[in-house]
């Protein structure tokens, strides 16, 4: 089984020189791509001249992670693209080597690497609740995730009109729907750093925005009016906690705005189900969930 990690990236050199460098220090033949989202600070001159063992997709025109993480998914042959975000670090150079033994089940279409946010503390997320048995869990965040590239093109890779935040939950649940799921990985963590040149604004309203899209194109239709409700209510709570007002309520009236009827794709009620109840346990062995899954249509991957 082959790698490729891929680095989406705008605007942040000298952190994207930490990532890269932690990624060409993995063991075995794993292949780098860069994807510079149209930055302005010659990102792709420094990764070209300093890295020239790295693959640099470079865009003058910026359209956003999600579009360009689903471009660098057409770009690469490899079986499993490994995406970090550009101020996260592969601290440990068998990461990758140790993710790809994840995926040792034909149901196991991602795999959430752990992760340690060390300006947060350094509590270990997305780590299996035991090493022994394939926990499987709702979903991955963005910046520490594996997924086998045959699935994520059979899925559809992520929803571009997303932008940006939440598109990690729709792809997973769409996954879901089509018999894979999400492993909790054991590899060694990786770090992510939360650089401060981050838009919390713009993350404010997108995330809040997402939210109410994720329920309108996926919840089914007994389940959407309470848990749009719900969603709200999550948004405003969110936004008092924060005291970050203007941007998420923008992005909460943003997201009803955008509703329309000829989007709506909804799972069946069975798999909204198996949704919420991984989401609620955060853990689940796979073992008690394989009846429950869908059929494979393509059949199950070797």
């Amino acid at each position: 089984m082959t790698a490729a990690v891929v680095i989406v990236t705008k605007n942040r050199r000298d952190e994207l020189r930490t990532a890269i460098r932690s990624a060409v220090a993995q063991a075995g033949p794993v292949e780098v791509i860069v994807v510079d989202d149209g930055s302005t600070d010659d990102t792709a001159a420094m990764a070209r001249a300093e890295f020239p063992m790295v693959r640099v997709e470079s865009h003058a025109q910026s359209r956003g992670l999600v579009v360009r993480r689903n471009e660098a998914a057409r770009v690469t042959d490899a079986d499993v693209i490994v995406s970090i975000d550009d101020d996260a670090e592969l601290v440990s150079t068998t990461t990758v080597k140790q993710t790809l033994q994840d995926f040792d089940h034909p149901r196991i279409g991602a795999v959430a690497i752990p992760c340690v946010e060390p300006n947060r503390g350094d509590r270990i997320l997305q780590r299996p609740p035991s090493p022994d048995g394939q926990w499987v869990t709702d979903c991955f965040v963005g910046t520490a995730y594996a997924v086998r590239r045959d699935v994520f093109l059979t899925v559809g890779g992520f929803r571009d009109s997303l932008i940006h935040q939440g598109e990690e939950r729709d792809f997973c649940l769409r996954m879901l729907a089509a018999g894979w799921v999400v492993r909790l990985g054991r590899a060694d963590a990786l770090h992510h750093y939360e650089s401060p040149k981050r838009s919390t604004a713009r993350m404010d309203y997108y995330g809040r925005r997402n939210d109410i899209l994720f329920a309108w194109h996926h919840v089914p239709r007994l389940a959407l009016a309470p848990h749009l409700v719900g969603t709200t209510i999550n948004a405003v709570r969110s936004a008092a906690e924060a005291g970050r007002w203007r941007d998420m309520m923008r992005g909460t009236l943003a997201g009803y705005a955008g509703l329309r009827s000829g989007d709506r794709a909804p799972v069946t009620t069975d798999i909204y189900r198996l949704h919420r109840r991984l989401k609620t346990a955060a853990a689940v062995p796979l073992t008690d969930l394989l009846a429950d899954l869908p059929a494979i249509a393509n059949g199950e991957p070797c």
